[in-house]
């Protein structure tokens, strides 16, 4: 599975998460950490981008220099590295900004994000998300990501569907969680790219896959497509 994050998506990240209502019938069986700005404060920032990456045995990390430009050569100013990271559970990739910096010690299989001046407010906060999407997707590839809905209500219940009547497959093999809810019409939730959906009990639904911000998107697309 190949998964690319790109630099728009670490801009987003830097900016506070839209609220989204969950309608009350479908929770998180477990609470959610609250997302928070990683421009809080200078020290939580620097907190988080200076704590070292641990690279598990199996995964590949590696940084691919900017692709040259026509003439060969490419601005400092301009130029993105792409971190290629690989593991048992798929491929990942991401492009990160020019003033940030990666060293990665193979001998110790640790990887340490900088930047060129912490002191520079744009800087300081993609530091610490640059940092925490690199996590998430070292622990994607290694040990896969998972999130758990349970359904609140008397004969509420989900299932796991091939075909769905309400809305279109957005590509070959889709599946769909339907839900019964109480509602005259169907509820039925595609299940999004690169996510293997399950119900292990008629009121819990197991979401696992690769990369966390697909998983929590599910959450919210949750909300919308129900309310």
């Amino acid at each position: 599975m190949l998964s690319t994050a790109r630099s728009k998506g670490l801009e987003r990240a830097t900016t506070s998460t839209p609220s989204a209502s969950i309608p009350a019938f479908l929770l998180p069986a477990f609470p959610i950490a609250s997302s928070r700005s990683f421009s809080s404060s200078t020290p939580r920032a620097s907190q988080i981008g200076k704590a070292a990456l641990s690279i598990p045995p199996g995964v590949e990390f590696n940084v691919l220099p900017p692709p040259a430009r026509k003439n060969g050569y490419f601005s400092p100013i301009v130029a993105k590295e792409t971190v290629q990271i690989e593991g048992p559970l798929g491929k990942m990739s991401m492009t990160i900004p020019p003033f940030v910096k990666l060293q990665h010690d193979t001998a110790t299989r640790k990887a340490y994000v900088s930047v060129d001046d912490k002191e520079v407010k744009k800087q300081r906060e993609m530091w610490g998300t640059v940092r925490a999407y690199l996590q998430n997707h070292i622990l994607g590839v290694s040990e896969g990501h998972t999130a758990i809905l349970r359904l609140v209500g008397v004969g509420y219940r989900a299932t796991i569907e091939n075909n769905a009547t309400t809305v279109q497959a957005e590509f070959p093999g889709q599946q769909f969680v339907a839900l019964k809810v109480g509602y005259s019409h169907p509820i039925e939730l595609p299940v999004p790219k690169g996510v293997k959906a399950s119900v292990p009990q008629p009121t819990r639904i197991l979401l696992e896959g690769v990369e966390k911000e697909v998983i929590l998107q599910a959450f919210l697309s949750t909300g919308r497509r129900s309310s």
